[in-house]
């Protein structure tokens, strides 16, 4: 008879890509020792808003306004649905915003009362972006103040604010450049010569950017015809690229590649895989479903080690190959109704499964029959 998973926090249930009982119990508990909203470090949340956060500014018509338009600051992290438990970890570290869905595959985390905003603000100033995001936070940071001393309410004011968008994100969209033809440049912050202040933050960062992958190759010096191979990668655009190489100094192993506009960090070779790289994740906990891919990628690690991918056993029936078909978009995800309340708006907990489990559970439905 198969059990029922275990809830670990607020609807979401999480299933080991494990062989056995044990292994996918030891998974569990791991994730529940850290799927807790009082677990995520503060330097946590900067990194990962580093890589998934964003600040923006929303300036839309309003005949409600003596200017006629609305400004609105916005804070926003916007993941997939199978991260809703973390969204609702962050959201109850900030103690304030909301979660939304948004088409039938995002959430988003995010907090646009200028009160509420001011717990957003505090946080980042005391524990500061290190990426080039750090310049859009500022520039929000500007806007902000601005709408805190009423001067959004103004044309001046406006004005002001307008020319501070025109250098965040994207820009100002067509409409906006038609009504404010006359944007002045202002003056924009450098951020230069940032580092990683505390290895939290790298935890956070590699939660929403980096990937573990196992690669399997065909190899004319291996008997069984395969060559096995771990990867940790991290992308960031070129902008970054300064912060992309002190990672190899950092974790003293890997490689940059570039590919147009992106910079790739990779470690390939197994010992500082083995040595480094899994030591430190395994200290500094990667939260979400990529927790998931990291336990499983460590798994692999260990049967390498053993020398056990060396036979056709170990590599092809049972261990890697199972491994890696159930990591990263093998993993399936579906949804089920919800019975727990949640901050979600659209009241469904999401669900992760391996192939395995749902054919398991769907036997055991038509045998129970």
């Amino acid at each position: 008879m198969i059990k029922s998973p275990k809830i670990l926090y607020s609807g979401i249930l999480y299933y080991s890509t494990s062989s056995s009982n044990s292994d996918q119990q030891s998974n569990m508990n791991h994730l529940n020792s850290h799927m807790n909203p009082a677990s995520i470090e503060p330097w946590f949340i900067t990194g990962f808003v580093d890589g998934e956060g964003s600040f923006s500014i929303s300036i839309i018509r309003h005949n409600g306004f003596n200017t006629g338009w609305c400004v609105k600051p916005i804070f926003q992290i916007g993941l997939h649905k199978k991260d809703l438990s973390l969204l609702e970890q962050i959201k109850s570290f900030f103690s304030v915003g909301s979660i939304y869905k948004d088409g039938s595959q995002m959430v988003h985390f995010r907090v646009e009362s200028v009160k509420d905003l001011v717990l957003v603000i505090s946080h980042f100033d005391k524990y500061p972006l290190i990426t080039q995001k750090q310049v859009d936070y500022l520039l929000f940071k500007q806007v902000f103040n601005l709408i805190n001393r009423k001067e959004h309410l103004t044309m001046a004011g406006l004005q002001k604010i307008i020319s501070i968008k025109y250098f965040m994100n994207w820009g100002l969209s067509d409409k906006l450049n038609a009504a404010f033809p006359k944007t002045k440049q202002v003056e924009i912050p450098s951020i230069i010569n940032l580092e990683i202040k505390d290895p939290h933050w790298l935890a956070g960062f590699v939660s929403g950017e980096g990937c573990f992958f196992i690669n399997l190759s065909k190899s004319s010096t291996n008997r069984l015809g395969f060559k096995v191979e771990l990867s940790f990668t991290l992308t960031q655009h070129s902008r970054d690229e300064l912060l992309m190489r002190s990672l190899i100094e950092y974790f003293g192993c890997g490689n940059i590649y570039k590919t147009e506009e992106v910079f790739r960090y990779r470690v390939v070779k197994f010992s500082n895989i083995n040595e480094k790289i899994i030591p430190f994740f395994s200290k500094f906990t990667i939260q979400g479903v990529k927790q998931l891919d990291f336990l499983d990628f460590s798994k692999a690690a260990e049967i390498i080690k053993a020398k056990a991918h060396l036979t056709k056993e170990g590599l092809v029936l049972l261990k890697i190959r199972k491994i890696k078909s159930s990591m990263n978009k093998g993993r399936i995800y579906s949804e089920q109704p919800s019975s727990s309340t949640s901050p979600f708006k659209c009241g469904s907990a999401a669900v992760l499964r391996t192939k395995k489990e749902l054919m398991e559970q769907c036997l055991f439905y038509l045998n129970s029959r």
